[in-house]
Formats: structure tokens, sequence, C-alpha cells
């Protein structure tokens, strides 16, 4: 039966029906593994951020015209190869973050401490470093 409240329990199902937790150990590492991965979801995030800036500061002063009006296309320094490293740097964040949505979404009081606390401390590892570095960018989860 699929729970739809939190509980704290050691028996927990998480994405797939062969990750089942039926003792403290499994569910421990399992904890351990929502951790990593939340804090990994930080760390890609900040990779695209800062391939996201890198481009901006090699752009030229046309193309940073370019981006301000609208309907034109973007060019960037690197172009293609900037683009594509973006947007697979994208897909993996958002596919990570999904993921961690749907772990949550198992209603486990456990995994979702570790999962808040994988995030925070991921943030504070990767992504607090200072006004001067700090940038509002679209993200595709909430959890971001």
């Amino acid at each position: 039966m699929m729970h739809m409240t939190f509980y704290w329990s050691k028996n927990v199902t998480l994405l797939i029906d062969s990750w089942r937790t039926d003792s403290w150990l499994s569910y421990v590492l399992s904890l351990v593994a929502c951790i990593v991965a939340s804090v990994f979801y930080q760390y890609l995030e900040n990779r695209r951020i800062r391939l996201k800036l890198l481009a901006a500061r090699k752009s030229s002063p046309v193309a940073a015209a370019e981006i301000q009006v609208p309907l034109l296309r973007r060019k960037l320094i690197g172009g293609d190869k900037v683009r594509v490293g973006g947007a697979v740097l994208f897909g993996l964040s958002s596919a990570i973050g999904y993921l961690l949505m749907l772990a949550v979404m198992s209603y486990n009081g456990g995994v979702f401490v570790a999962i808040v606390v994988g995030l925070a401390f991921g943030h504070f590892i990767f992504r607090s470093e200072g006004e001067e570095n700090s940038v509002v960018v679209d993200s595709s989860c909430a959890c971001a």
C-alpha cells in the first residue's frame, strides 16, 4: 500500500519496486544515497551556472546587445559547444531534481530529511559564494 501521509519507518520503497529497505542498514545506506544525490544535484547546478556566466563574460558587446533584443538568435563565444554543454547539464540536473522529488513523494520522513539536508549541504558547499558572484538563474525544479 502506498502511503499518502508522512510516516517514519525503516521500511520504504524508493523510486522503483526493487529499491526496498527492510533493515536498518539498507535504510541508512538509502538515506546516504539520497544525501549524495542531493549534493550532486547542487554541484551540477553550480557547474551549469558557472558555464552560463563564463559564456556571458566571453561574449562580445555586440552579442550582449543581441541578448537584449527579442527574436534575435543569441551568439556566444564558443557557440554551439557552450549551448550543448549547458543543455546537457540542464537535462542532467533536471532529471536528478525530478528523481529527488519522486523520492520525497515516498512520504518517508527520513528520506525527506535526508534530501533536504543534502540540498542544504550542497548549497552551502557549491552555491553560497558571496554577493559578488551571486546571480539569479532560471531553474527547472522547485528544489533549486
